[in-house]
């Protein structure tokens, strides 16, 4: 096994023998063995434990065991405390997926604190099998059928071509110590019931099941990467990347022999889930919308317009003083006296001071907000001027107008309103201008 993994290292990720690795290191037979090897070939490696504390004394027992080991060993650790339980309760998670949040928000912070290169964890073949399972009962996309990626970012799992019976030979025949999880034993969760009831059937009835089953993940593996492929040459064709969003024409979707695959490549990574909806929206009424945790998806005239949520977006005003120079939310705003007229562009304005009055107000618009254009005569809707000016549904919920006592004074980077603008001979002349 050893000579194995060296000569995968030297093929796969030659670059880590410089590189300084944390070792997710939980004190079973797994990650013990991934310890010991990477400690054999010489790395530069630091140990990171975690003690979710949900089985007592015995988490306690392997907190102590992995810090003896490291001790032993010469190697430098970290251990770290979680209230599993109390997060999951305040997140609303379920305790594996608050044990991993805790577990990579923790990992990401030592690399940076302590200016290591990689995060190495223990997963292997027979990990991979059961994801690949879990994902299947419960419906998934190739995508989620193609295993765990053997380098997801600075996540590195360096055991992937070992079963957990070749992990045990290993850990066996070289007297390496380990701490069983006596959770693992249990059918409480998924997992070990695909582990203890499934899999060994499935080795029964093909007894190179382990062979033929790395070989289907790399034709599935090779299949994703043909559609990855596909995916970024329509994105070119349909999506347009705007500063804020991006719009999806529909048109160019429809052509398309199965436009529902694009969307499902294209939206996912986005967080979107309601997948039936998303189909439904390419031929809804506009102003029809669809949320994911950060993103929302509007369906507007011809286009799918993906924007992200944050949060000034959702706070609808904002107060400029008097003595104001400078704003950052909800726009980047900077704001001075002048002495005379210039640069008159979309994004400056030459404002009447005598005019207004503050504190101004930077707000979102409303229905039934009017103003009187410049270069005009009379006023005019601002509903109406989102119309003539063929504004999009997002472009209206996402511009600001600044006004003085409830009268708008510019809608900002478009139209000023005739009654506050300066003249030359305006005494009192205030510059508002938007920066990028």
């Amino acid at each position: 096994m050893l000579s194995i993994l060296q000569f995968h290292i030297q093929n796969h990720f030659p670059y880590l023998k410089d590189k300084k690795l944390l070792l997710a290191i939980s004190g079973g037979i797994d990650s013990m063995v991934l310890l010991h090897l990477f400690h054999i070939l010489e790395f530069d490696i630091t140990v990171a434990h975690c003690n979710f504390s949900l089985r007592d004394a015995e988490s306690d027992a392997d907190e102590d065991f992995v810090r003896t080991t490291c001790e032993a060993l010469k190697i430098p650790n970290y251990i770290q405390k979680f209230d599993t339980k109390q997060f999951a309760a305040d997140y609303k998670l379920s305790i594996q997926l608050a044990a991993r949040k805790l577990r990579y928000n923790w990992f990401s912070e030592l690399l940076s604190e302590q200016k290591l290169d990689y995060v190495l964890t223990a997963h292997h073949l027979d990990d991979e099998i059961e994801t690949f399972l879990i994902n299947l009962t419960r419906g998934t996309g190739l995508e989620g059928l193609t295993g765990i990626p053997e380098k997801n970012e600075n996540v590195i799992r360096p055991l992937l071509k070992f079963s957990r019976e070749e992990i045990e030979i290993f850990a066996k025949e070289n007297n390496i110590q380990w701490h069983e999880d006596s959770s693992n034993a249990s059918n409480k969760y998924l997992r070990n019931k695909l582990r203890h009831d499934v899999v060994p059937i499935l080795k029964e009835l093909n007894p190179s099941f382990m062979h033929s089953f790395q070989n289907t993940l790399n034709n599935l593996k090779q299949s994703q990467t043909l559609v990855d492929d596909a995916s970024r040459i329509v994105y070119r064709k349909a999506v347009q990347e705007e500063e804020h969003q991006k719009k999806i024409n529909i048109s160019a979707l429809k052509q398309l022999n199965n436009y529902k695959a694009y969307l499902f490549q294209w939206l996912k990574p986005l967080g979107f889930s309601a997948w039936d909806d998303i189909y439904k929206l390419v031929n809804a009424q506009s102003g029809k919308q669809i949320f994911s945790e950060n993103y929302s998806l509007l369906k507007d005239r011809q286009f799918l317009i993906v924007t992200q949520q944050n949060d000034a977006s959702n706070c609808n005003s904002y107060a400029i003083e008097r003595e104001t120079l400078e704003v950052k939310i909800p726009l980047n705003f900077k704001i001075s006296r002048v002495d005379n007229i210039s640069n008159v562009l979309n994004t400056v304005i030459f404002v009447d001071e005598e005019k207004i009055s503050f504190p101004l107000e930077i707000r979102k618009w409303r229905e039934g907000d009017v103003f009187y254009p410049s270069g005009m005569n009379g006023k005019k809707k601002v509903s109406k001027y989102f119309k003539d000016e063929k504004f999009s549904l997002i472009d209206k919920k996402n511009q600001w107008l600044l006004c003085s006592n409830n009268e708008i004074v510019w809608i900002i980077n478009h139209r000023a309103d005739q009654r506050f603008i300066a003249k030359q001979t305006t005494k009192k002349i205030i510059k508002f201008e938007t920066k990028a």
